[in-house]
């Protein structure tokens, strides 16, 4: 069933477990979470993010997610990451999308809260949950790497006068974290994440998922992280599997199909039943 992003962070919230987000830019990888998901029964978020969108447009995307959220037997939102324009969450939302995260993380403090208090008013009158970000999230390579992370962690303090300002639904903070692969194991500020959750009371946001620790998951959802964001190892997972099916002989595109699924299939149960969601729905 399609739902929003409270309907399935709420729970988790007062249920002290997690609920993952994976991004899903082919058919493919939605089977994986969504199937993985019915079989465990387990509520997901599933969807795409704008810097993804060149590997498949977000009519594409929503042409697959929608219907099969809906037929889905567990809870499905369908999420739009990382929107970094205003004009791409409004097309998340007329396409039926059901949360959208607005980032404007790399503005200044006033004009993040005055983007995202407008997202807010829309999305709420639509029927949809917004995901904002407090401090930045970097990458761990390339463009989006920081110099100084730490510069950039998200303030408890800030973030009560943030939430209330913005009455944003879930915050995504930055603790440590980074987006795409490691080099080096990360420190997570888990004090840092207690007193957010504390502050706020709203369900918070891991991004940059891929690449940490199952001690790393546990604590941080035992001090308030609700949302957690997969994509890196669900996607090399398909790579693996897709070279799995190349050794095993497979001839055709169709042929390899299932080895990519089952591959990817793999990455998701074990992140959903490392962040407690199985059997939640």
């Amino acid at each position: 069933m399609l739902v929003s992003m409270n309907d399935l962070l709420r729970p988790a919230m007062r249920g002290r477990y997690g609920v993952g987000f994976f991004n899903a830019v082919n058919v493919e990888m939605a089977r994986a979470v969504i199937e993985t998901a019915e079989e465990l029964h387990a509520p997901v978020m599933v969807g795409t993010a704008e810097v993804l969108l060149p590997a498949m447009p977000m009519e594409n995307v929503a042409d697959y997610l929608i219907p099969m959220a809906r037929r889905a037997s567990v809870p499905v939102c369908v999420h739009y990451d990382h929107g970094l324009t205003f004009e791409k969450c409004m097309e998340a939302l007329k396409l039926g999308f059901t949360s959208v995260m607005y980032d404007c993380s790399m503005e200044d403090y006033a004009a993040n809260v005055s983007g995202l208090s407008e997202m807010v008013r829309i999305c709420h009158g639509m029927g949809a949950t917004v995901e904002g970000e407090l401090g930045h999230v970097g990458d761990n390579e390339g463009a989006g790497k920081l110099e100084c992370p730490s510069d950039y962690f998200t303030d408890p303090d800030t973030a009560a006068d943030f939430v209330s300002r913005t009455g944003i639904d879930a915050l995504a903070v930055a603790v440590g974290n980074a987006h795409g692969d490691y080099t080096f194991p990360p420190k997570l500020d888990f004090r840092r994440i207690e007193q957010i959750a504390a502050r706020t009371g709203l369900p918070l946001v891991l991004h940059g998922g891929s690449g940490l620790s199952d001690s790393d998951f546990r604590t941080g959802v035992e001090k308030g992280i609700c949302k957690i964001n997969i994509f890196t190892d669900m996607d090399k997972a398909g790579k693996t599997g897709t070279e799995e099916g190349l050794k095993a002989g497979a001839a055709s595109v169709t042929a390899l199909i299932p080895f990519g699924i089952r591959a990817m299939k793999r990455v998701v149960r074990e992140k959903m039943e490392l962040f407690g969601c199985a059997g939640r729905a």
